[in-house]
């Protein structure tokens, strides 16, 4: 049967690549950040967590007034660009 070598090769080369991989360390945190202690941060409290919510949705929402305004320009320019072309 032929293909054996090929395959052999094929093996061979897997085998070699997987060589030359590093070896996975083990732990949570390994490489240049194992020696690293955590940051205590404060809680936070609920007038805090409702006041940043007010400012996420206010960010939203002016995000969102900005997008209407695009689409509705460029609508306005398509559908003039569109008008001119039909007359």
């Amino acid at each position: 049967m032929g293909g054996e070598g090929s395959m052999a090769a094929a093996n061979n080369s897997l085998k070699n690549n997987r060589n030359l991989l590093k070896k996975k360390r083990k732990g949570s945190l390994a490489g240049s950040y194992g020696n690293l202690e955590m940051a205590e941060f404060p809680e936070a409290t609920p007038q805090q967590l409702l006041e940043i919510e007010k400012k996420i949705r206010n960010k939203n929402k002016q995000a969102r007034i900005k997008q209407l305004i695009i689409f509705a320009i460029f609508m306005l320019v398509f559908l003039s660009f569109i008008y001119y072309l039909i007359n």
